[in-house]
């Protein structure tokens, strides 16, 4: 008997349950609003981030890693002892050629010129006193009696002395030799400083180079005047353009690397010190159908691409052939002999892993890929 009062509670509670399910006419069953909330899902856009399908030049390259160096750092010195009667600048300024620098006190060096002018004139009597004589007996001089006349007048050393002097006088300021940014100031305005004495260190940050570490079996797949692609921790996704100035002769016999030399235009940003990845150019294949390497995916095995067409993401089956790790040339399909990309399609770059085809999306960046970024 348990048991058949058991067996008739459960069917009662079952029909209650199914009264409620079916409830009022056109109210609405919850299996509904479940496919209504994922149909809804299907159509909402997401972020994602595309860059433009290039045609150009694919760049392969070795890897190489190396140290950023300036073609300058100068210790600027003074040419003219005395006291320091202005300092014009300050450690980080950027200053240019030909801008004053330092500035010593002239007066004492005015005055060393008017008595090296002086003496320059008792000199230039002495001679015509020595030389007067035989001018006006009407006696040719000699070239003989002309240099004795020089030498003991000290007509030659007054002149090196007023030019001397004049030379000083010129030299009172310090000025930057070329463009840069100073490093560091070692005189303040009051100091009494000597000739040769530091005053300050210039650095130029336009000029710099890179001492790439390559390894042996790579340097024969340099050339001088091959592109050179620079990071720098402090900037990793901005890439600096240089090129191969040199490869230089030796191989170290213990880390079997060579070295080449680099030429870069620093724009601020670069600092003499900082560690660099580098690669390097060893071959160049021309026309070639370009997408970043990060817009490739797999999808059972075989390579594609999302392509944004009206607002959705694509995928398209390509041929991915040789690649620099940046950038990868998309090779002609081998069925119909036509690449499936064009340029200036957009391909997804970011926010694409998990897409479907088809799936609505919001291009939030179109970031440029050119060669030259």
């Amino acid at each position: 008997m348990p048991r058949v009062r058991s067996s008739v509670v459960l069917l009662s509670l079952m029909a209650a349950m199914m009264a409620c399910g079916k409830g009022k006419t056109g109210a609405t069953r919850p299996d509904s609003l479940t496919q209504d909330s994922l149909k809804a899902a299907g159509n909402i856009a997401l972020p994602v981030v595309g860059e433009p399908v290039r045609k150009g030049d694919l760049i392969l390259t070795v890897s190489a890693t190396g140290q950023i160096r300036t073609d300058a750092t100068t210790s600027l010195k003074a040419e003219t002892g005395g006291t320091v009667t202005a300092v014009l600048i300050r450690a980080g300024d950027k200053v240019t050629k030909g801008q004053e620098l330092v500035r010593v006190d002239s007066v004492p060096l005015m005055l060393d010129l008017r008595n090296a002018q002086a003496q320059l004139a008792t000199a230039r009597m002495n001679y015509r006193v020595e030389i007067e004589p035989d001018s006006i007996g009407g006696i040719p001089i000699s070239d003989a009696k002309r240099n004795y006349a020089i030498v003991k007048s000290g007509l030659e050393s007054a002149n090196v002395a007023v030019d001397r002097a004049r030379l000083a006088l010129k030299n009172v300021s310090v000025r930057a030799p070329y463009d840069g940014v100073i490093e560091k100031v070692t005189v303040a305005a009051g100091d009494r400083i000597g000739q040769g004495t530091e005053v300050a260190v210039i650095v130029d940050l336009t000029n710099l180079r890179v001492e790439a570490q390559v390894l042996e079996h790579d340097i024969p797949l340099l050339r001088v005047g091959g592109d050179a692609q620079i990071t720098v921790a402090a900037m990793p996704d901005k890439l600096v353009h240089g090129t191969i100035a040199a490869i230089l002769p030796l191989v170290d016999s213990v880390t079997r690397a060579g070295r080449a030399a680099i030429r870069i235009k620093g724009d601020g940003t670069l600092r003499p010190g900082m560690y660099a990845d580098i690669r390097l150019e060893a071959n160049r294949l021309p026309n070639r159908i370009i997408i970043p390497t990060k817009a490739l995916v797999e999808r059972e095995s075989r390579p594609l691409v999302f392509v944004v067409r009206d607002g959705r993401a694509e995928w398209v089956y390509i041929t991915p052939g040789r690649s620099n790790t940046r950038e990868t040339e998309v090779l002609p399909d081998s069925a119909t002999g036509l690449i499936p990309l064009k340029p200036g399609d957009i391909v997804l770059t970011e926010g694409h892993l998990t897409l479907t085809h088809q799936a609505p999306v919001s291009l939030t960046t179109k970031r440029e890929n050119g060669p030259n970024n």
